[in-house]
């Protein structure tokens, strides 16, 4: 039987793969079999040594996702040196951090720029070009879109960003609609906090990082190296029948904040409360884990509370990271 999760005959385009979680991305389709094209504004040295002693291809090509500018060519750049594109990885993008009562709108657009419209136009490319080479058992072509935790939980101080981020998670949604029937995959990726550049200005800040590191359940930042197998996954066959999710892959807790926030939930606000904190309470290890490690709102009930079957409609609720130790 075939590896499911072989890339052997592949080509993979990923933006942004100097550092972080573009280079590991990059290393892991690789690792996988995958000929690797890298697009990004500067020179990605250490990934392309470390692609080359997988003993696969390896491009590199100059470009800044500021603008649509140089979006068509770097896939006729990727198709002219290996013949055709397989795989997109949008994981190119910036981050600007400020209040939002200050926040500017050169900084806003600026982000937006390139976390959002440029990652439409650049996937809009890939797309005609594999359209164009024709499926291949059913299959034209994998998007993964490096989105984020704050496309679910919000964040503070990058309003730009995570506008951005959930504005990926939507666009891999339609794009999944739309391109699905045509052999194309959009699929995404929403990390939570790595050890990149942009989380630098949180890891120097020694109560944001001890506040961070108190809602991880493995009490560490992830490694970029953490995030190759979602992507080998979302980009190789086993993942063929995968279309519009955004996977979060995160240990982290709710919310971004650190605070607890605490009010009244009632079943006229869409779900039933009792019987979720009844769930959430009953379940052990890796279940439970599981729930808020995908960035779920932990609810439970106060003691006065556990006569509500019936008897009340309303249930005092607590929102915030369970405490795991």
């Amino acid at each position: 039987m075939a590896n499911p999760f072989s890339l052997e005959g592949k080509v993979a385009l990923v933006t942004g793969a100097n550092t972080g979680l573009g280079q590991a991305i990059a290393v892991a389709l690789a690792e996988a079999g995958a000929e690797i094209a890298a697009a990004g504004r500067s020179e990605p040295t250490e990934t392309k040594a470390a692609v080359e002693a997988t003993g696969r291809r390896f491009l590199s090509i100059k470009a800044d996702f500021g603008s649509i500018e140089p979006v068509q060519r770097v896939i006729d750049e990727t198709v002219a040196t290996f013949g055709k594109v397989d795989i997109l990885v949008n994981n190119a993008g910036i981050i600007r951090r400020a209040d939002s009562i200050d926040f500017r709108e050169a900084d806003w657009d600026a982000v937006m720029d390139t976390n959002l419209k440029v990652v439409f136009f650049l996937t809009q490319a890939f797309a005609r070009q594999t359209l164009k080479q024709g499926p291949v058992d059913g299959v034209a072509g994998k998007v993964i879109n490096i989105a984020s935790l704050l496309s679910f939980q919000g964040g503070i101080r990058v309003p730009s960003y995570t506008a951005s981020k959930s504005g990926l998670a939507g666009l891999t949604k339609i794009l999944a609609n739309e391109w699905a029937t045509k052999g194309i995959n959009v699929n995404a990726i929403a990390p939570g906090y790595f050890d990149t550049n942009n989380t630098e200005a949180l890891r120097a800040d020694a109560d944001r990082n001890a506040s961070i590191l108190a809602r991880i359940p493995a009490a560490r930042w992830g490694k970029p190296s953490d995030l190759g197998g979602a992507a080998v996954f979302l980009a190789s066959p086993a993942a063929d029948y995968v279309q519009g999710i955004t996977l979060p892959w995160m240990a982290a807790g709710w919310p971004d904040s650190g605070k607890i926030l605490r009010g009244t939930a009632s079943k006229s606000a869409g779900f039933a409360p009792c019987a979720f904190a009844r769930r959430l309470n009953h379940a052990k290890g890796a279940a439970r884990s599981a729930w808020v490690g995908a960035g779920s709102r932990v609810l439970t009930v106060d003691k006065s509370s556990r006569g509500v079957r019936g008897r009340k409609r309303s249930v005092h609720a607590q929102f915030g990271p369970v405490p795991w130790r």
